[in-house]
């Protein structure tokens, strides 16, 4: 007689299986025998008992009783295999490893994708966004003048009707637009006076309108002189203030803005336009082929290492710091290997550097901090980061200008005063050659907002009030941000706010707050 090995009844010679537990016995003696257990290695010696207490996984008792830990081998074996695929891997060849370094790239972007905070756009939205000047005189007899810029209606190529001309037969891509100005009203002191688009036809300092309270509306057009415009076609209000008067003004502006995307990504809402035309890192030039785009224009008037230094006792823009040459090499070597002078990887990069980097101040100093400060500091507000962006992008002579009006939540209900940026960023020869685009106008200018991870990016929750033209004096600038004076003891408050019930089309979409994969 013998015992089970597993519940340890007695059993007969030539029995196979137990009748207590039902199962099957080994017979180590019998060589025709085929159904080996995982506790039967060939030998009376090598048949494994369980173990009278609970152990371990894997740990059974030996037939002299020793506690063995079968799986200890196993583990070793599991061990080596890991160990061979990754001396594969370090065999590949440096495309294969390239490849499957994209792929775990991919899936984990995807990941990290489904879990990353957002912001939500409307994709078109009509409505009227009012800027709202409140003046109360606390002196004297005095006076307020203010310039009200007339804005403009915006395409996806400012200034241009077409965005690529062809060498083949076919008609250019015609621009789109993404801001249309529908009317424009000027509210004074519960007064409504219509202005017209474009401020045309201009009303001359020598017919100005004067209001029931004496104050005085006109719109002359861009001039020299106190009496005329000195930054763009604008609207410009006198206040004849008696001693303790106070008015209000109301400057409303109707538009319709439509969401645009300059990027050519996956993660580009499909509901958006642009992107099949948009640029990305595979699709991008160097930093050479910039001055070969749009006739060299921006690359001679947006590219000098530094910029704006009026009223201020450094300059707004400065390539030259040291602070920024080190975060330019070290945004460079970040770069994934043969991305080292790709323009769009290098932008990107800047774009992804700030986010990690710098905070937001919501208590930025009245005059803003240059780009090299904001990144000294590790704060800034949107005037601050849009410096240290084109700052550390002019390192690399990349185009970059200011744009300037307010910005709104995706309700509509909070705005403020608001500076972000365009940028030129040309598409590879190779690309345009294979779609038979005239080489010349192969590239994207494009907005990118850095505080609101707007990469390349226009949504209709940012009024475009002027964009910045080329001026050697920055005197355009300068006049930009004092639209006007008024006397010592004059109280002036600016704020914004939505007139009308907004009309959003289209739906809303979410942009994610992710860095990009450059590989």
């Amino acid at each position: 007689m013998g015992n089970c090995p597993y519940c340890r009844s007695v059993t007969l010679p030539g029995d196979t299986i137990c009748y207590t537990c039902g199962r099957v016995l080994a017979n180590i003696k019998s060589k025709q025998f085929a159904a080996e257990q995982q506790f039967n290695q060939g030998s009376i010696e090598t048949t494994y008992l369980k173990t009278k207490k609970p152990t371990r996984p894997g740990v059974v008792q030996t037939h002299t009783g020793r506690r063995k830990n079968i799986l200890k081998r196993r583990k070793n074996r599991f061990r080596s295999v890991v160990m061979l695929g990754l001396v594969a891997f370090i065999m590949l060849s440096p495309q294969a490893r390239e490849v499957v370094f994209n792929k775990w790239a991919g899936i984990s972007e995807y990941i990290q994708l489904a879990a990353a905070p957002y912001h939500l756009y409307p994709i078109e939205s009509t409505y009227t966004v009012g800027k709202t000047i409140d003046v109360v005189n606390n002196g004297g007899e005095s006076y307020l003048s203010e310039d009200l810029a007339i804005p403009r209606d915006i395409s996806t190529l400012e200034g241009e009707s077409t965005m690529f001309e062809y060498t083949d037969d076919r008609d250019p891509l015609l621009t789109q637009s993404i801001q249309t100005i529908n009317q424009i009203e000027l509210i004074l002191n519960g007064v409504s006076y219509g202005i017209p688009l474009l401020g045309e036809p201009a009303r001359m300092p020598d017919d100005k309108l004067i209001t029931p309270d004496g104050h005085e509306i006109w719109w002359p057009g861009v001039g020299i002189g106190d009496d005329m415009c000195n930054v763009d076609i604008c609207v410009k209000v006198y206040l004849n203030l008696d001693p303790g008067e106070t008015a209000s003004f109301t400057y409303a502006v109707s538009l319709t803005s439509t969401s645009y995307s300059w990027w050519s990504s996956s993660r580009v809402d499909s509901r958006v336009d642009g992107s099949s035309n948009g640029i990305n890192v595979d699709r991008s030039g160097d930093f050479s082929d910039i001055v070969d785009r749009g006739g060299g224009i921006k690359a001679a008037q947006f590219t000098s290492s530094t910029w704006y230094n009026k009223n201020r006792f450094d300059y707004a823009i400065n390539g030259q710091d040291a602070i920024v040459t080190s975060t330019a090499q070290t945004i460079s070597a970040s770069l994934p290997e043969g991305r080292s002078t790709n323009a769009y990887a290098f932008a990107r990069a800047t774009f992804d550097y700030l986010h990690a980097n710098i905070l937001y101040d919501k208590n930025a100093p009245v005059v803003a901090r240059s780009g090299p400060s904001c990144l000294a500091a590790g704060v800034g507000d949107c005037d601050e980061q849009t410096n240290a962006f084109f700052s550390i992008l002019r390192t690399k002579m990349i185009p970059g200008w200011y744009v300037f009006g307010a910005l709104t939540d995706s309700t509509f209900n909070y705005w403020e005063a608001h500076a972000w940026g365009y940028i030129l960023l040309p598409m590879n020869d190779e690309w345009c050659a294979e779609r038979n685009i005239v080489l010349d106008d192969c590239f994207v200018e494009g907005s990118v907002d850095v505080v609101n991870n707007k990469w390349l990016l226009h949504t209709p929750t940012a009024f475009i009030d002027w964009i910045e033209e080329a001026d050697a004096t920055g005197n355009l600038i300068n006049n930009y941000y004092r639209p006007g004076s008024h006397g010592n003891d004059v109280d002036r408050t600016r704020s914004f706010s939505t007139l009308d019930v907004p009309e959003t089309t289209g739906g809303t979409y979410q942009i994610k707050k992710l860095a990009e994969n450059l590989r």
